[in-house]
């Protein structure tokens, strides 16, 4: 039904948009019958009154004055000196010297030209109101079809992006679920040689990836459904993620050193743990990946917010970011790696802005790249 409901919308519109234009045509229709009837008997009586030779015309002048007054045209008579005359149809009541009829003169001018007629004066006229509408009506129109145009086109852009990311989501959960299998395999692998007196830094390393491939299932069975909002410790993740990669990083050439600065109370914020894990994950990844070849320091803070929330920030000392690239590196498919995805930072800021209502920017740094995460309490 939802992906349905901009199509249900459009339909409705271009129905409502049609039906309004088809009432209109016939109230149009009608008043221009009612114009051709009053002319028909606007010529039958003047033709009347010059058939009559007892009628001197005054009467038929009269009634074909009557005839204009239901026409509706807005009409003022001037002299040659300016003076009002005579008027009819105007918008207000008022004496013919007010000088309200004398500023409208000028509108009628704006409409259509004056005209000439000797032993009268000049002749100062508008328009019916059925003119003013068919003047308008084209505006609305045009305005109107652009409107659904436009509609219909962001429906199906957004039809489009829906559908490709329902695949991506069925993908995401059809590899979790493959995953599942060999991981539970190797899980009994480690068991055994843990049993047979292994090596148990090694075992205890491989237990560490194991629950981590297992995190990193979770994470794509997760994607297409609504997080979760539970209270999560963001200063634990932190730690959590330094001490992982702490233990993978290089520690001889190049040495990489990670440091992990956190309050030591609970700093408590709603979101889903699983999904702020995979975001601070991608920064980390990427801080590390910056001082591949020349060795650096990463650091990881959190800390609490004056008006609640938490604080996250990555930042090491590598070459930085061009100034030119600020504005691209959180676009999808944007990046600067030989065998990059980019899609690491756009993640990233999709999971704090729209699954935790907060803000990953880039910060401005003297030497290397500085990422923060702003997260409400």
């Amino acid at each position: 039904m939802r992906r349905s409901a901009p199509v249900i919308f459009l339909a409705i519109g271009v129905i409502a948009l049609l039906t309004w234009w088809l009432v209109y045509t016939q109230r149009v229709v009608t008043e221009l019958r009612r114009e051709a009837s009053r002319s028909g008997k606007m010529y039958a009586r003047v033709y009347q009154a010059l058939a009559d030779r007892n009628d001197d015309g005054t009467s038929a002048l009269l009634d074909m004055s009557r005839y204009v007054r239901e026409q509706g045209v807005p009409v003022i008579v001037t002299d040659a000196e300016g003076r009002v005359t005579a008027a009819a149809n105007l918008p207000f009541e008022a004496p013919l010297d007010d000088r309200r009829v004398r500023e409208y003169v000028r509108v009628l001018d704006r409409a259509n030209a004056p005209v000439e007629e000797p032993g009268v004066g000049r002749v100062h006229f508008g328009n019916t109101k059925l003119v003013e509408d068919l003047r308008v009506v084209p505006f609305i129109q045009v305005t109107t079809l652009g409107l659904f145009l436009f509609a219909g086109i962001y429906a199906l852009v957004t039809r489009g992006r829906a559908e490709r990311e329902r695949v991506w989501a069925g993908m995401a959960r059809e590899a979790a679920h493959q995953l599942g299998t060999p991981l539970t395999s190797l899980e009994g692998w480690v068991e055994l040689l843990g049993e047979r007196a292994a090596d148990p830094v090694a075992t205890d390393h491989m237990r560490s990836d194991l629950d981590r491939l297992g995190r990193v299932a979770n994470r794509f069975e997760r994607i297409g459904r609504p997080p979760q909002k539970d209270a999560i410790d963001v200063g634990r993740i932190a730690r959590d993620v330094t001490t992982y990669f702490r233990a993978r990083v290089p520690t001889l050439a190049h040495t990489v050193a990670i440091t992990c600065t956190v309050p030591t109370a609970p700093l408590l914020v709603e979101g889903d743990a699983v999904l702020l894990e995979w975001a601070l994950e991608s920064l980390v990844r990427n801080a590390i990946d910056a001082l591949a070849g020349r060795g650096g320091r990463v650091e990881v803070r959190a800390e609490p917010l004056p008006e609640g929330g938490a604080r996250l920030v990555v930042a090491d000392d590598g070459p930085g970011v061009p100034r030119e690239m600020r504005t691209d590196i959180f676009k999808p498919g944007f990046t600067t790696k030989p065998r990059g995805w980019g899609i690491g930072l756009a993640l990233a800021r999709r999971i704090v802005t729209d699954n935790h209502r907060g803000r990953l920017v880039l910060l401005p740094a003297e030497k290397g790249a500085a990422f923060e995460i702003t997260l409400q309490g």
